[in-house]
């Protein structure tokens, strides 16, 4: 591990220099490839020389030890930069873990309401809600891609896009069934329902990166259509496709133009295609691990959201947090960071057992 944080250091080092010579600035793509790779691996690098000052600090404190009038506060100084050092070994051991090469990508989110009929549709919608603000206080843009509402503004299924840097590392762990407890506001007894909602958090892909055979494909159009006559245009801009060998169907009906529907149809069928792959290995790699944070598993019910008791409980790791008006209005972040520090614990524990 040494020699890798050395040659990271010494990597980083001469990204610096490269940044700082003329002739990399009239160059604009080798600038933004040095310009990448110095961000990537600036907190691990930053962390190295940090931990590197701790024991340098250590070192000199040490050697006033014995110093009548310095030798009080070196302990303490000593003590500080231990402690310090503890911490960053932990946070550099975290930085080392393998990257998911899809945390950069935008995302495509799709959720579908379930058991409960109309007050899912309702949950769903509030669930659309939800992330829409998320994404909004992140500073994201999204943009929907297919919408079936209901009469009601309930949403039987949506597919949106989120872009923005870093929005998949942040919202993959939102994929799984979840589920609402309240009271609908059509319940005249004031009985409690349970309804859900399956959302599926997909890394954006081009169809370049999945192999997609023309000849699969079933394209058909029609006219945008939806409920109290929203999304309604007279001409056949709306996009089906069908892919043939799996029988996946992906509507793309949000815009006006034909050619951008089917190009973003395309995306989201490659997107599909390669979670439908993604989701086979994470089967097969389920039965090794302990905890299933990480994998996203559609069928697994992830999270709670009990309006009458104010709480929301992410049943993975655990977590309930009385906060929900909060977090049905997009403050995500302390459930997003406590999943992502679960997962990362039990990486470091799988780590562990291999060495």
């Amino acid at each position: 591990m040494l020699e890798k944080l050395k040659q990271i250091g010494e990597r980083y080092a001469e990204l610096e220099r490269k940044m700082a010579e003329p002739e990399y600035y009239s160059d604009v793509d080798a600038y933004a490839r040095l310009a990448r790779e110095l961000k990537e691996l600036a907190p691990l690098a930053q962390a190295v020389r940090e931990y590197e000052r701790c024991e340098r600090d250590m070192e000199e404190a040490r050697g006033l030890f014995s110093d009548p009038e310095m030798g009080e506060m070196a302990r303490e100084e000593f003590e500080s930069a231990k402690r310090r050092l503890e911490e960053l070994d932990g946070e550099i051991k975290v930085l080392l873990l393998p990257r998911d090469p899809n945390d950069e990508r935008n995302v495509i989110i799709e959720i579908r309401s379930g058991v409960g009929g109309e007050e899912s549709a309702l949950f769903a919608s509030s669930l659309y809600r939800m992330y829409s603000m998320y994404a909004e206080a992140k500073r994201w843009r999204t943009e929907v891609a297919n919408l079936s509402d209901t009469e009601l503004g309930g949403i039987k299924e949506i597919s949106f896009i989120v872009e923005g840097q870093g929005a998949y590392s942040r919202l993959k762990y939102e994929s799984g069934v979840h589920r609402v407890q309240r009271v609908p506001e059509t319940e005249a007894g004031g009985r409690i329902h349970t309804s859900t909602a399956t959302v599926a958090v997909l890394p954006e892909v081009d169809e370049v990166e999945v192999e997609i055979n023309p000849a699969d494909l079933q394209i058909d159009t029609f006219r945008s259509s939806g409920a109290g006559g929203q999304h309604v245009n007279k001409t056949e801009s709306a996009i089906r496709i069908t892919h043939l060998p799996t029988g996946m169907v992906v509507e793309c009906q949000d815009e006006r133009s034909q050619y951008k529907n089917k190009d973003r149809a395309m995306k989201i069928l490659a997107s599909r295609l390669a979670e439908q792959a993604r989701e086979k290995q994470n089967a097969e790699l389920a039965a090794e691990r302990r905890s299933q944070v990480g994998t996203g598993m559609r069928n697994e019910r992830i999270r709670t959201y009990n309006f009458p008791q104010g709480r929301v409980t992410d049943h993975r790791i655990g977590l309930t947090l009385y906060k929900i008006d909060q977090i049905m209005d997009g403050a995500l972040d302390e459930l997003i960071d406590a999943l992502t520090a679960a997962d990362q614990a039990e990486r470091l524990r799988a780590e562990a057992e291999r060495e």
